[in-house]
């Protein structure tokens, strides 16, 4: 077969958004999202699944190199967000996605494309963490504070172990509604979010425990039945701490010393920290 001829049968195929065709069109396929070669219905499944994603494809073809026997194409790709990909939630954005296929006369293309790229065309940052070992998961973490400076009187501890990156995207996208809605509440002082191998955790503060029924707000309670009634997530936490104590420190920039926050405290050389979000 000519090389150059699947080639333009295949990419046709993704233009069209038709997965079918992606698989009709190659004997095999490969992807930095692959697993390893795909062909016949699993690639349609994987076509499709992408173009769940990645909605109303715009292709463009820049180069074509090669023969009969091989070419490579450098292409570019328009596409709007609307699946979860790699964890990342789909919101609507535009992606612009550069890549090259590698076309074999016997119908193998090999699809090469920089998956970091497409994270930062979302709006994402890169952050890389250890492998876990015997001892620790390694994750990521968020902070949302309010201008309060008050010393809580009460925190929300949850956490929710989610299964795969979609679950985990959809409850990214569910946070992020809780926490707009905790923003407006009078009581609350501020988020943070850490997320640690599969589960995702929320540390909230409050200026006393009686402003804790604040969570109860809308975006809450769609969370709650998202869990309770429509299968989100596969073990979740959620708890009230009271502290006992909180200590405050900061270091004077000038002569090193360590002061402590809230009794008035200054160092020798007359400097007096100022109070900042805990959270």
């Amino acid at each position: 077969m000519d090389a150059r001829k699947i080639a333009e049968a295949h990419l046709e195929a993704w233009r069209n958004a038709d997965p079918a065709a992606v698989a009709a069109a190659v004997t095999g396929f490969q992807d930095p999202d692959t697993a390893g070669w795909l062909s016949g219905d699993a690639l349609a499944a994987h076509a499709a699944a992408v173009l769940d994603r990645f909605r109303n494809p715009r292709l463009q073809v820049e180069q074509v190199t090669g023969d009969a026997d091989a070419v490579t194409v450098w292409w570019t790709i328009e596409a709007d967000h609307r699946g979860s990909y790699l964890g990342m939630p789909g919101v609507g954005g535009v992606v612009r996605i550069a890549g090259t296929d590698l076309v074999t006369a016997e119908g193998r293309v090999r699809r090469s494309f920089d998956r970091l790229a497409v994270a930062e065309a979302l709006g994402y940052r890169a952050a890389f963490v250890p492998a876990a070992d015997e001892v620790y998961e390694f994750g990521v973490s968020a902070r949302a504070a309010s201008s309060r400076t008050d010393r809580p009187g009460a925190f929300t501890l949850t956490w929710l172990e989610v299964g795969d990156p979609a679950e985990a995207a959809e409850v990214d996208l569910l946070s992020v509604e809780i926490v707009k809605g905790l923003r407006t509440s009078k009581g609350f002082l501020g988020v943070a979010t850490f997320d640690i191998g599969d589960r995702k955790y929320t540390l909230a503060a409050f200026d006393r425990p009686e402003s804790v029924r604040a969570v109860h707000a809308r975006p809450h309670q769609r969370a709650v039945r998202r869990f309770f009634k429509a299968g989100l997530c596969a073990r979740a936490l959620t708890g009230v701490l009271i502290p006992e104590a909180i200590r405050e420190y900061a270091r004077c920039a000038d002569c090193g010393t360590v002061v402590r926050l809230g009794d008035g405290a200054a160092c020798g050389c007359g400097w007096t920290p100022g109070d900042v979000p805990l959270l």
